[in-house]
C-alpha cells in the first residue's frame, strides 16, 4: 500500500506536469492580452481534483485548486518550435488532449513492460470512468461496496472524457499507478478538465499468472 506522502508528492508532480502546459501558453501570448483558450485552461486548472467521488459532496462549491506553480524557467530556456509542439491547439476540446499527453509521458519515460502497461491502463481508466459516473462499479466489489446500490453518479457520462493516461512502476517492480488527467461536468453543472487522479496497484501471481489488482482509494 503507498503511503500518504508519496501520493502526495506524486499528485503535486503531477499538477506541475499539467500546469507547465498553462504556463508554457502564457509565454506565447503577446504581453497585456490573454487569448480565450489559455484563459480557459488557466481557470480549468485551478479546479483540479484528485478524488472524483468527493465531488457529489462538494457540487457546485469550489474544488481544490493545485498547490504547485508551473517553473517559467525550463520554459523560457526551451527553442520556439518545441515550445510550440507542446502547446495544446487554441481551442477548447479533444485537441488540447495531445498536449497534456505529451507533457505526462515526457515527465515519466516508460518503465513498464509493453504488455503491463496496457493492462494498467485499461483497468486504471475503466476504475476512473466507475468512480465519475457509476458505470461498470459492479466489476470491483472490493473497490466500490456499493455497486450493487443505485447511487447518484458525481459526474455526467455524456461530459466525461479522459485526457491523458499513463502507466509507471510504484517503487518497485510489484507496485504500480496510473496516472490520469481528465475533465467531467459535476452536478451542479460545472464542467472543468485538467483534473487529477491517480489508481495505484499491485501485482499478484494466481497459478503461474500476474495480475495486477487495484488497490482502494485512501
Amino acid at each position: 500500500m503507498t503511503t500518504a506522502p508519496r501520493r502526495s508528492s506524486r499528485l503535486l508532480l503531477l499538477s506541475t506536469v499539467v500546469l507547465a502546459v498553462v504556463g508554457i501558453a502564457l509565454l506565447g501570448v503577446p504581453h497585456g492580452q490573454e487569448s480565450p483558450a489559455t484563459a480557459t485552461v488557466t481557470a480549468t486548472a485551478s479546479h483540479a481534483t484528485t478524488d472524483p467521488s468527493s465531488a457529489a459532496a462538494t457540487a457546485p462549491a469550489g474544488k481544490p485548486t493545485a498547490s504547485t506553480d508551473p517553473s517559467p524557467t525550463s520554459a523560457a530556456s526551451t527553442p520556439p518550435s518545441l515550445l510550440e509542439s507542446a502547446l495544446p491547439p487554441h481551442g477548447e476540446g479533444v485537441a488540447g488532449d495531445r498536449a497534456v499527453q505529451r507533457n505526462l509521458e515526457a515527465a515519466w519515460p516508460a518503465d513498464l513492460p509493453a504488455e503491463d502497461e496496457r493492462e494498467l491502463l485499461t483497468a486504471g481508466r475503466a476504475l476512473l470512468r466507475a468512480d465519475a459516473t457509476g458505470a461498470g462499479r459492479a466489476k470491483w466489489p472490493t473497490i466500490f461496496p456499493d455497486s450493487g446500490v443505485a447511487v447518484a453518479p458525481a459526474f455526467a457520462t455524456a461530459r466525461f472524457r479522459i485526457q491523458a493516461a499513463i502507466a509507471r512502476r510504484d517503487g518497485n517492480s510489484d507496485r504500480a499507478v496510473v496516472h490520469l488527467v481528465w475533465a467531467g461536468m459535476d452536478r451542479g453543472g460545472t464542467f472543468t478538465d485538467l483534473r487529477i487522479t491517480d489508481w495505484h496497484f499491485t501485482r499478484t501471481i494466481e497459478k503461474g499468472t500476474a495480475t495486477w489488482t487495484p488497490q482502494p482509494r485512501i
